[in-house]
């Protein structure tokens, strides 16, 4: 997808739904407003596809994983920005909204565990906002691969991106990428102990096959 001239990452077909000026929705939680704030997610909040996936966020996610994704998020947008690389940024933020709605619940996950289920539940989401099927298969995969050590060879950018986002939030892997980035986002939206509890669920859900899912609560 080609880039926007002036803004780095904003494929052509995105730029007319992207506004600068909308204020964060008062329906999503006051711990997000400090990472709403944010231009790179400041700049979507007037997209449909962008606002359904944050609402859709809120009502799947606990707080500290909701959180963690929006910093995954900046944490890509601001990787493609220092590197002049052009994604799909409303259908990114989408994907990471839903990269960890596997986690919670409790369905059986069976063969590729959680993240084949929070790719199908993307999908899910993007056929019913008549989201083609191309953009869909690309979004879908980077969910499905996101817990890999490393990004497939013939990974596309919006994988790549989420990829490093997500690896960065939780483990700091990437860091010198973007110097600064992720102790400010922490500082902005801070969960605390929340690498170690993520990563305690992500064991239980490998050993078990099964969501060890409990009541979700935003506010």
């Amino acid at each position: 997808m080609a880039a926007g001239p002036e803004t780095p990452g904003v494929s052509d077909s995105e730029e007319s739904g992207v506004s600068s000026h909308v204020d964060p929705p008062k329906t999503l939680p006051e711990a997000w407003r400090p990472l709403l704030g944010r231009p790179a997610l400041a700049e979507l909040l007037g997209h449909p596809l962008a606002g359904a996936a944050l609402t859709e966020m809120c009502r799947l996610l606990p707080p500290h994983v909701a959180v963690h994704s929006l910093r995954t998020f900046l944490l890509a947008d601001a990787c493609a920005r220092t590197r002049g690389t052009a994604y799909d940024r409303v259908g990114l933020l989408a994907a990471a909204a839903f990269h960890d709605a596997g986690l919670v619940g409790r369905t059986p996950l069976g063969r590729g565990g959680f993240p084949r289920r929070s790719a199908q539940l993307l999908d899910q989401f993007l056929a019913r906002h008549q989201v083609g099927t191309v953009r869909r298969t690309t979004l879908t995969r980077a969910v499905r691969e996101h817990m890999r050590p490393f990004p497939a060879r013939d990974a596309g950018p919006e994988a790549r991106l989420l990829h490093f986002g997500v690896w960065l939030d939780v483990t700091g892997r990437g860091e010198r990428q973007v110097p600064g980035d992720r102790r400010l986002l922490a500082q902005l939206a801070p969960t605390p102990g929340f690498a170690v509890s993520f990563s305690a669920r992500v064991v239980a859900c490998g050993l078990r096959r099964v969501l060890p899912g409990s009541p979700v609560t935003h506010r």
